[in-house]
C-alpha cells in the first residue's frame, strides 16, 4: 500500500503539551496527517497547523467518534485509499505505523488493529479488565480474535469507511466499526504494539463508557 494514499487521523482535545511531538514523527515518515480538534480550549490547534497538520475543528467538544467521523469524512472527498488513526496524547508511537501497513500487505486484512495486551507491565489495571472484558464480547460478536478492541491505532480501509453507517460519537464508535465490519465479512488482523504512558489521566471513563459500549452492542444485536 502507498504512503502517500494513507491519510494518518489524530483526533484530539486539549493536548497541547505533546501534539507537537507527536506531529514531528509522523512528518518524518512523509505522510499526510489530519488533526480533527474536538472542542480544544488550549493551543491544540495552532501548534497542529505549525507543525504540518492539516486541521479540522470541531468549535465544541463532541466526543472521539465525532471528531473520528468528521476526519473519515474528510478522507472519502478525496483519493485516499486508506487511513490510520491513532491518539494525539503520546500513547502510541508513529514509528509503528510502518508495522500496520506490512502487516496489512502480508494478510490482505481490511483493518489492522494495534494490540498492547501483550504487555501490560505499565497498564493501568482498570484499563486492563476493561480491555479484555470489551475485547472478549465483541471478538465473540465479530467471530474473529480481536485481543485488544479498544486500542485506537489502527488502519481502516477505505472500503470500510464507505459501506458501513456509523451511529456512535464516542469511544464506543470504535467497537461498532469492528462489530459492523466483521458483519459484513471483512477480515480484521492485529499487529503487537507498545503502548506510552506517562501517568496521564485517561479521558476513557470506565464506568461510563462501557455502558455506552453496551448500549451499542445491543443495539447492533437487535
Amino acid at each position: 500500500m502507498d504512503n502517500n494514499k494513507i491519510c494518518i487521523i489524530i483526533p484530539a482535545y486539549n493536548e497541547e503539551k505533546i501534539i507537537a511531538s507527536v506531529l514531528k514523527k509522523v512528518k518524518a515518515l512523509n505522510m499526510d496527517v489530519l488533526v480533527v480538534d474536538d472542542g480544544s480550549t488550549d493551543s491544540t490547534v495552532e501548534l497542529a497547523r505549525k507543525n504540518g497538520a492539516m486541521v479540522l475543528e470541531n468549535k465544541q467538544n463532541q466526543g472521539k467518534g465525532a471528531a473520528l467521523k468528521k476526519g473519515f469524512d474528510h478522507v472519502l472527498r478525496s483519493d485516499y485509499h486508506a487511513v490510520i488513526t491513532m491518539d494525539g496524547d503520546g500513547q502510541h508511537d508513529p514509528v509503528s505505523i510502518k508495522e500496520f501497513i506490512n502487516k496489512q500487505q502480508k494478510t490482505n486484512a481490511d483493518i489492522v488493529i494495534g494490540n498492547r495486551m501483550r504487555n501490560t507491565e505499565n497498564m493501568p489495571l482498570i484499563r486492563i479488565i476493561t480491555n479484555r472484558f470489551m475485547s472478549w464480547i465483541i471478538s465473540r460478536a465479530s467471530k474473529q480474535r480481536i485481543p485488544d478492541t479498544q486500542c485506537g491505532f489502527r488502519l481502516i480501509k477505505r472500503k470500510i469507511l464507505e459501506n458501513i453507517t456509523l451511529i456512535a460519537s464516542r469511544y464506543d464508535m470504535e467497537s461498532e466499526i469492528l462489530i459492523k465490519s466483521a458483519k459484513k465479512g471483512y477480515k480484521i488482523e492485529s499487529v503487537p504494539i507498545e503502548a506510552i504512558y506517562r501517568g496521564e489521566r485517561s479521558k476513557i471513563h470506565p464506568v461510563l463508557d462501557t455502558l455506552r459500549f453496551i448500549k451499542t452492542y445491543l443495539r447492533l444485536l437487535l
